[in-house]
């Protein structure tokens, strides 16, 4: 699928997509403060790739439980592995360190600045230039992020790699995106999900390995318990959600499908860690909310139309 302009009429395809942003808001939104706790007894790279390993195995392993078949035909492969690097590799480290080092609703709002890039890279890149429609959405959702960015410049000035990380996931996730959508995968979303999610756990489970020291350990039962549902829930059914909406809509649209994660992200740091939420955060949430609502009820795309 290539950056379109959608139809005019009804937004049948992101509508259509719209349970599927459901789910993935309230399994993504909530994931990011359980990250300072998966790190406390294990390095991040320890536990980004115990998660990406195990997920991609749960997946794979679920798609076989229904029949399908894991091949992947081999002209389709290497737009796999590299969409797999960029943006899992890419996103699952700098968005983790971003949770570590500022408040994780903060990072998560970095992180999803996805569709901004996205528009960026498909328009200088790719040269298709977004309707006016989708400008607004990107624009308002940017207005919701420099609110947040605003809100919280004395903890980005306190750790500036935090910042540099989050808005690095973001763009690794954009370009990942489009590199995939642009492959022409065939395959199943489970099946592409679970490949992915195992090529992008083999490097960062060889930089844990080769990191690694002190002796061998079994972490606390809390770290466990938080580890294994970071890994089945937002990683592997999160994972399967996502790249199920990025096989209906285009990179852009799909990323702005979901500006509502890092609004979910902010409110459960605030409730459970005590992260800032004041009326900077809900200027950001109003304007992330308005930039979705612009496109579901009225999608514009890009200038080509395409299949």
């Amino acid at each position: 699928m290539s950056f379109m302009k959608l139809p005019d009429s009804p937004a049948r395809p992101l509508r259509s997509a719209l349970p599927l942003v459901v789910v993935l808001t309230v399994l993504w939104g909530t994931n990011w403060v359980l990250f300072p706790l998966a790190v406390r007894e294990v390095s991040v790279w320890t536990f980004r790739s115990t998660c990406l390993l195990g997920a991609g195995l749960l997946s794979l392993g679920i798609a076989r439980g229904l029949r399908l078949s894991l091949h992947v035909p081999r002209s389709q492969r290497p737009a796999l592995v590299m969409a797999a690097l960029v943006y899992l590799v890419v996103w699952n480290v700098g968005s983790t360190y971003a949770a570590v080092l500022i408040p994780s609703g903060q990072a998560a709002v970095l992180g999803f600045t996805m569709p901004l890039w996205a528009t960026l890279v498909s328009w200088l890149v790719f040269g298709e230039r977004p309707s006016s429609r989708l400008v607004c959405s990107v624009a308002l959702a940017g207005c919701g992020v420099a609110c947040l960015a605003y809100a919280a410049r004395h903890s980005y000035a306190s750790a500036p790699l935090g910042f540099l990380l989050g808005l690095a996931a973001g763009l690794g996730w954009a370009c990942g995106t489009l590199i995939l959508q642009r492959g022409g995968l065939t395959v199943s979303p489970i099946v592409s999900t679970g490949w992915q999610l195992l090529i992008a756990g083999v490097p960062i489970a060889a930089v844990a390995a080769a990191t690694g020291s002190g002796p061998a350990f079994v972490p606390s039962w809390t770290t466990l318990i938080v580890v294994g549902y970071i890994t089945i829930v937002p990683m592997a059914l999160g994972n399967i959600a996502w790249f199920s909406i990025v096989g209906m809509l285009p990179a852009s649209v799909s990323g702005l499908a979901t500006v509502m994660v890092p609004m979910v992200a902010m409110a459960t740091g605030a409730f459970v860690r005590a992260e800032p939420l004041g009326p900077l955060q809900l200027v950001a949430m109003a304007c992330c909310g308005a930039s979705l609502l612009l496109v579901v009820l009225r999608p514009g795309g890009t200038a080509k139309q395409g299949g």
